[in-house]
């Protein structure tokens, strides 16, 4: 058989055709300069790829801060009180883009049992991230930035994108999922309800 016919030209072709489950930010960064591709279509199964990981639960969330669009800080101990499911995402990573929608839901299912948060780490923070949120017109989610990567570096991430955190009331750890996810899914609701709950 020829290496020419359609058969090897389609198996050449498969390898990038393969959905991503996470994005890398060593990857991202060069995706950062570019902007990223514009009106790129995404699976919405590629958000449901992430496995949940216990191995850090009970860590105490870090003492860092975050910034929103115009300039105004949160500090992770002003959250404690309430349980808090933090997104670490970026515009140049499909699956973070893919699952974004489902938090947003989610947080709208949660009410104020729940916080979500969103917090970019495109180094390119507002310029690329109010355009993306006006776009997507989450109505829960808010566009928190951190174009340093000081949240990736605190959470002891490796730089796997998206990174989504539960932590209890107290500020603890309780699972996280590198990947995408289904966020507002039954299971994930339960789990999550569960969770708090406790």
């Amino acid at each position: 058989m020829s290496l020419r016919s359609p058969f090897f030209a389609l198996a050449a072709l498969i390898p990038l055709m393969l959905p991503l489950a996470a994005c890398d930010r060593a990857q991202g960064d060069g995706a950062q300069q570019q902007g990223g591709l514009a009106g790129e279509k995404q699976n919405s199964t590629e958000a449901e790829v992430g496995e949940i990981d216990r191995a850090q639960a009970g860590t105490l969330l870090p003492d860092l801060t975050f910034i929103d669009p115009d300039g105004e800080v949160i500090e992770f101990s002003a959250l404690k009180g309430q349980p808090v499911l933090l997104n670490l995402w970026a515009t140049w990573c499909a699956p973070c883009k893919v699952e974004m929608p489902s938090l947003d839901r989610l947080a709208q299912k949660m009410g104020s049992d729940l916080r979500v948060i969103t917090v970019s780490q495109d180094i390119r923070a507002a310029e690329v991230v109010k355009p993306f949120f006006s776009e997507q017109g989450f109505e829960m989610l808010e566009p928190w930035l951190d174009p340093q990567g000081t949240l990736d570096r605190g959470l002891d991430n490796g730089g796997v994108l998206p990174l989504t955190i539960l932590f209890d009331g107290e500020g603890r750890e309780i699972l996280r999922v590198k990947g995408g996810y289904h966020w507002d899914s039954e299971d994930a609701l339960a789990l999550i309800s569960e969770e708090i709950a406790e």
